[in-house]
């Protein structure tokens, strides 16, 4: 049976037209313990520039198509697909707080984390010519062939 791993097209492009920058904040903690100086980082949906993985497209496809395993439980029930991941690239290109929004089961949302995770730095986000957090979700299609 031939493993293969797609990705759907598009993903690292930079949008067209004006850039408008979308704030995305993580709620500010709370109570006693709260330290009162410390603000969140302010994470974008969008950039005027968005983050790129290191090389385009294409490389990112073949570090895929590389890297995966199919997990040994989603090939015995011959499972196949999309599992979404959410993420934040950092100022320096960073991922951060990698999760599964959306997932399969059966061992697929283990894998796709752990390929995001060890992702090599993308190029950050820039937001007036500044390095910004960037917030992205990439879907990860896994098909059994």
């Amino acid at each position: 049976m031939r493993r293969t791993l797609i990705v759907a097209g598009g993903l690292l492009a930079a949008g067209a037209g004006p850039a408008r920058a979308q704030a995305v904040l993580a709620a500010p903690p709370t109570g006693p313990s709260a330290p009162e100086t410390a603000a969140p980082p302010t994470v974008l949906a969008y950039a005027e520039q968005m983050p790129a993985f290191p090389g385009g497209e294409e490389a990112f496809r073949r570090y895929l198509s590389a890297k995966t395993r199919y997990p040994p439980e989603a090939e015995r029930l011959n499972l196949s697909g999309t599992v979404y991941v959410r993420f934040v690239v950092d100022e320096a290109g960073r991922i951060r707080d990698a999760e599964v929004v959306k997932g399969v089961g059966a061992g697929l949302d283990e894998e796709a984390l752990r390929l995001v995770r060890l992702m090599p730095w993308w190029t950050p986000g820039r937001q007036h010519g500044q390095p910004v957090r960037v917030q992205r979700t990439l879907p990860i299609s896994f098909r059994l062939r």
